[in-house]
């Protein structure tokens, strides 16, 4: 299985609405950044969004990556017939084994009857290009229905880009999203996390963490993804610090220590 970076390795350094950096990473700082780590493989998700780029751009990315040595995984946000017509194209173009995609957007919840006509739609485009459907388990559903949408539509494309912490806003943890969708995992978020209760005892706090120093059972995972899940995508849920600067320089380091950390485990784990 081959470590891998994504735009959401370096949420604040490419900018987050509100707290924009006066100079963002861009894709090919991104492409850099995983070479530079000793990685081969770049998630571009949808706080990068691919379509807003020129052809030109599209381009002078792919040529840049295939100099560095890292492979583009295509990602986005919001499942509807535009946004797969749009991505399957170039999920294509970047060579991309699939196509990573969040359902929901701000304004479109679909429910799973549209989601599973939307993507038996998009079916035959999806063999004519050896493309597979990477769905992530976000905070809305819960595991038995992205099972629903997986084994309704055709599991042969359509399986699971399976995201360590997102199930615990569908009020699931790590067992039940193992255990559903593990099997079905095309691609592995690897975020790792700490949960503590707040300070005036009413609720829990979660945060991210440098992976290794948190709760996150990544061998136990790893051992239980499926044959068709091969690469991992290291994310952060890096807490903002005092101010921006320090925040994207807390960013920085984790990302070198988390990143490590992960190439030595998939080193040292035989599949």
């Amino acid at each position: 299985m081959k470590a891998g970076l994504s735009s959401y390795t370096y949420t604040w350094s490419v900018g987050v609405p509100g707290n924009m950096p006066e100079n963002p990473l861009s894709a090919f700082d991104l492409v850099s950044l995983t070479a530079d780590l000793g990685l081969s493989v770049l998630q571009m998700a949808d706080n990068m969004p691919l379509h807003l780029f020129s052809a030109e751009e599209r381009q002078k990315l792919k040529e840049w990556a295939l100099q560095k040595g890292v492979a583009i995984e295509t990602g986005i946000k919001r499942l509807d017939n535009k946004t797969l017509e749009t991505y399957l194209p170039l999920a294509s173009f970047f060579d991309s084994p699939f196509l990573r995609i969040v359902i929901d957007d701000a304004d479109y919840k679909p429910g799973i009857p549209e989601i599973k006509s939307i993507i038996r739609n998009a079916l035959p485009e999806l063999y004519r290009r050896n493309i597979r459907l990477a769905i992530e388990n976000h905070d809305r559903l819960t595991c038995r229905q992205f099972m629903e949408i997986v084994e309704g539509t055709d599991p042969d494309r359509v399986g699971i880009c399976l995201d360590t912490v997102n199930s615990l806003g569908a009020g699931e943890g790590l067992e039940t999203v193992i255990g559903w969708l593990a099997p079905h995992a095309i691609n592995f978020h690897v975020k790792e996390f700490n949960i503590r209760r707040a300070d005036h005892k009413m609720g829990f706090v979660v945060e991210g963490a440098i992976l290794g120093e948190g709760m996150l059972p990544l061998e136990d995972i790893l051992s239980k993804l499926g044959k068709n899940c091969n690469t991992a995508i290291l994310e952060q849920w890096t807490p903002f610090a005092e101010n921006l600067s320090e925040t994207i320089k807390k960013e920085k380091q984790w990302a070198e220590k988390s990143a490590k950390y992960l190439s030595e485990m998939l080193t040292s784990i035989k599949y």
